[in-house]
């Protein structure tokens, strides 16, 4: 196997994995009711749910470029990190 073919099995990878958590990110930010959003002070469930969306269908599409894949990889990452807690911490009052 020479380096090229290792780089691309590494960068398929990771764009599988990327892939996942746009996934996830989308089915979980369905989940949670709309007043959950406004009373945990973050953007619409459904200003979320459209990003997240686009994010899971532009990730199919590999002709895109980086910075466009980059700024919906970092948003699923952001409601990950920051928005989910707000909304779990919401149920467990």
């Amino acid at each position: 196997m020479d380096i090229f073919a290792i780089e691309g099995m590494v960068g398929l990878l990771v764009r599988f994995g990327l892939l996942v958590v746009a996934i996830f990110a989308f089915v979980i930010s369905l989940m949670h009711p709309a007043e959950e959003y406004t009373a945990a002070g973050k953007w619409t469930k459904q200003g979320w749910t459209i990003l997240l969306g686009l994010g899971v269908l532009f990730s199919f599409v590999p002709i895109l470029p980086f910075f466009l894949s980059l700024v919906f990889v970092i948003a699923a990452f952001v409601f990950l990190a920051d928005v989910r807690p707000a909304l779990r911490g919401l149920r467990r009052r």
